[in-house]
């Protein structure tokens, strides 16, 4: 028993997702449907994507990264704003995900080398901030967000018209953040411009293999080439598994595999709660020309890209499907599944302050949410 309740306590997510799969199983009983519940394309790119940090990051490389940044910061404002700036408008190219796997982790080495003192004041807020930033940048583009993907598609949109529909929403989030960043560095340290800040202790470089790591740049272009569905997600993952397989075995040691088990516990919920009759009747009758405000809700128990799917089914008002469930990605843990990948990180991190990162990300989240909202009814 003491070894069940240490797991739930460290994988609290995933124990959730896990009896919310099984408790909808008594709905729908497993049969052959089910193996259409799990999107395997967003499996095998974020598989992909988690091996090639890891085998970057076991190389060394995001602690060269780090140091490089701070030599080029002068202060705590640009520091923060280069680490957020980063998810904000990199997810806008390579998707939420992607920006937070690759930019959280980074950002924990980058806090590591400024010392206990400054990670302790900023790696709760500028990681909830990275986690707002991705899942709102990301919303500008079609190739943004695996919903963005779908409803553009679905809408016959032109690539301008969907950025014209988006860009108010992500010009009034970047000015939030960038309030939001003012705020949590008023009256901070100065960075010594050069030196890589006053807080970077020495730190003997790790020898890296340029082999493994000119490899793992290569595997990333070929992720990024499968995320935006120019190479097949099956030919990434492949190669990602066999040059791991064959180069770097241990890196695969280091993967996130409960992230996968998460994700795959969330499809089955989600996808018997779209075969349970009264769901569905429920939901064709309160959609109707309430299509955000639903979006944004359905988003919340759901998640944005599961709501996105189910929603579609019900309405021909695709453009206000856009706007829901990308406002909707604001709110609760699982509103976003992006917000998990920075969730997980933290746990890893800082265990202890899980409690308290839950309650930022939650009135922060909210806060974001509202504003949004209200800027959607001016606009109209």
């Amino acid at each position: 028993m003491g070894k069940v309740i240490r797991f739930v306590k460290q994988e609290t997510v995933l124990s959730v997702a896990a009896v919310l799969a099984a408790a909808s199983a008594f709905a729908v009983p497993p049969d052959a449907g089910y193996a259409g519940y799990i999107d395997w394309r967003t499996m095998a790119i974020l598989f992909s994507l988690m091996t090639v940090m890891a085998g970057l990051r076991r190389q060394g490389v995001f602690d060269r990264m780090g140091r490089a940044l701070l030599a080029l910061t002068g202060g705590t404002l640009q520091l923060v704003g280069v680490l957020v700036g980063l998810c904000f408008f990199g997810s806008m190219v390579i998707t939420n995900d992607v920006a937070l796997l690759t930019f959280v982790p980074f950002t924990f080495v980058v806090l590591d080398s400024l010392g206990p003192e400054m990670r302790q004041k900023l790696a709760l807020p500028v990681v909830c901030m990275q986690t707002v930033a991705a899942n709102l940048g990301s919303m500008l583009t079609p190739i943004g967000n695996p919903q963005n993907l779908y409803l553009y598609g679905k809408s016959g949109m032109g690539m301008g018209q969907f950025i014209a529909l988006m860009l108010p929403y992500t010009l009034a989030a970047l000015v939030l953040l960038a309030a939001w960043a003012a705020v949590l560095c008023r009256g901070g340290s100065p960075v010594r411009k050069g030196a890589g800040g006053p807080f970077l202790a020495p730190r003997q470089d790790a020898a890296a293999d340029k082999r493994i790591v000119w490899m793992y740049a290569g595997l990333f272009l070929l992720c990024l080439l499968a995320v935006v569905r120019v190479l097949p997600y099956g030919a990434a993952f492949a190669a990602v598994l066999a040059a791991a397989l064959l180069a770097d075995r241990p890196t695969l040691g280091r993967v996130d595999y409960s992230l996968l088990l998460t994700f795959a516990a969330f499809f089955v919920f989600i996808g018997n709660l779209g075969r349970v009759p009264a769901f569905s009747a429920w939901l064709a009758r309160i959609i109707a020309g309430q299509e955000v405000p639903v979006a944004v809700l359905a988003s919340q128990v759901t998640s944005n890209v599961p709501a996105a799917l189910l929603l579609s089914g019900f309405t021909a008002d695709t453009r206000a499907l856009i706007i829901g469930t990308n406002i909707g990605g604001l709110g609760t843990l699982i509103a976003s599944m992006a917000s998990l990948i920075s969730y997980r990180q933290i746990a890893r991190e800082e265990p202890a302050a899980k409690g308290r990162y839950f309650r930022l990300f939650t009135v922060s989240n909210l806060a974001f949410l509202a504003a949004l909202m209200a800027l959607w009814a001016i606009l109209g």
